[in-house]
């Protein structure tokens, strides 16, 4: 074999191994973005990984954690950052759900979100908010679920036009409505919603109080509201190191300013003026874990991280996104600990009414 055929077989290899190692294992989720597609969202090519490193000097400033007027625009920042790779290689929907043996991870996110606006018990045409609605994969599935009218309110302006622009294939965009604000201080008039609902997203609000008084002043007298809180488990010890580490690894691979406890969630609802009605970690068993999906995806983080530095480097993905996709490898990992160690939950559902004439039957159990 002269040495041309041998370079040409060589290439051919190669070539055969990259198309196999991207494109015949595929996207982690096959409806998320194409990696070439990758963005820092709304944030300038060139400016991605200064941004990036402005995210991670955030945490080195906690007083600034506790400032609520700063973390708006961290946020922000975070989700600009991660939309496009939450996408990728997750899906339309930013949470996560317990494993039900026998179905795919899409077919169990769907069902874990569907039971929340079950909850509501909400009727077709009612109007409900989903605070933190991200790219609308929730949303979308709701409205078609319950035939109700869901308006969404995201912080990050990358977003909603990434929803709208779902919400429009999907050809739910009479169902499905999305506004660019602060869920902190939302544009809707008092007792405008006849439900409402977040998934795995009041979590990002400095103080608990201040979003629960937001949907509680939005919600008509009567109305439930249902929300997914990432919380430390009774499990959780704050002396002891290993736990301290995971849980600030998850603070600040998630854009936290801090994560409650699970005690914390009723006592503040019930102090906005809420009548809780159920309180339920549906990570418990006999729930499946949630974190399996994190496991089993370690080769797809690893293969994706490799396009994704290959796609840095030829200059079609910002530098940035490559330290950005590492930040969420490490996290995945605190994740899962946080999960097999049971000190973390990220679906600790509280269930609650805002006083008032009866405007919906008793809630479902």
């Amino acid at each position: 074999m002269d040495s041309l055929t041998l370079f040409f077989c060589t290439a051919s290899l190669i070539a055969g191994g990259l198309y196999w190692f991207v494109c015949i294992l595929g996207p982690a989720e096959q409806k998320g973005k194409h990696a070439v597609q990758l963005s820092g969202g709304s944030i300038d090519k060139e400016k991605v990984q200064d941004k990036y490193k402005q995210y991670w000097s955030f945490f080195r400033r906690p007083k600034e954690i506790e400032t609520a007027d700063k973390v708006p625009a961290f946020v922000d920042t975070f989700y600009n950052l991660v939309t496009d790779i939450y996408e990728w290689g997750w899906g339309q929907s930013f949470h996560f759900s317990p494993s039900i043996p026998g179905k795919s991870h899409r077919e169990a996110t769907r069902i874990h979100e569907e039971m929340a606006v079950d909850l509501l018990n909400v009727k077709p045409g009612a109007r409900i908010l989903d605070a933190g609605c991200g790219v609308g994969g929730p949303m979308r599935a709701i409205a078609a679920h319950s035939g109700a009218h869901v308006v969404g309110i995201t912080i990050n302006e990358y977003q909603v036009k990434r929803a709208r622009m779902h919400n429009k294939k999907a050809g739910l965009d009479s169902l499905c409505e999305v506004v660019c604000g602060n869920f902190l201080q939302m544009p809707f008039p008092d007792n405008s919603f006849d439900g409402a609902y977040s998934i795995e997203a009041t979590c990002h609000a400095p103080k608990l109080e201040d979003v629960y008084s937001e949907i509680y002043r939005v919600l008509k007298p009567g109305s439930l509201y249902v929300s997914y809180e990432w919380v430390t488990t009774e499990l959780y010890r704050p002396d002891n190191p290993e736990h301290v580490e995971v849980i600030h690894g998850i603070e600040r691979g998630d854009a936290l300013p801090g994560l409650r406890s699970y005690k914390d969630i009723a006592e503040v609802a019930k102090r906005v003026g809420f009548e809780v009605l159920k309180e339920k970690d549906l990570a418990k068993p006999p729930a499946e874990p949630w974190w399996t999906r994190l496991k089993m995806g370690r080769v797809a983080y690893w293969r994706n991280h490799i396009l994704v530095t290959i796609l840095a480097w030829l200059g079609i993905a910002p530098k940035g996104v490559v330290d950005v996709h590492e930040m969420l490898f490490v996290t995945a990992d605190y994740l899962t600990k946080g999960g097999d160690q049971g000190i973390f939950s990220p679906m600790h559902m509280i269930l609650c009414r805002k006083p008032g004439p009866e405007s919906h039957s008793s809630p479902s159990e």
